[in-house]
């Protein structure tokens, strides 16, 4: 069995595979209490807030990971659909729309 801790996963780097393009790194995660499971991580960009505007987030969900290397998560979402939003969301946060 492979362990790993929360701190070690939020040091790791998060690419996506369709595109290639660096999106941060994860700074929360969403855990279902009664399975014990990681549902998602939410990822933010290294650049933090600016005078002008607030830091991207993208909300990840676990499936969509595909490997958990030694320096990053490689994730695999077209980034058509990485890059949807709920309009008007203030939050900066954009989350993943699945086809459900």
């Amino acid at each position: 069995m492979r362990k790993i801790s929360m701190s070690e996963l939020s040091e790791r780097e998060v690419i996506n595979l369709c595109g290639g393009e660096r999106l941060g790194y994860p700074c929360d995660f969403e855990i279902d209490l009664d399975d014990g499971k990681i549902l998602s991580i939410t990822v933010s960009d290294s650049g933090g807030w600016s005078l002008f505007c607030k830091k991207t987030e993208y909300v990840i969900p676990w499936c969509k990971i595909e490997c958990i290397g030694e320096d990053a998560i490689l994730i695999k979402i077209p980034q058509n659909e990485l890059c949807c939003s709920d309009n008007g969301c203030r939050t900066g946060k954009k989350r993943f729309m699945s086809s459900k």
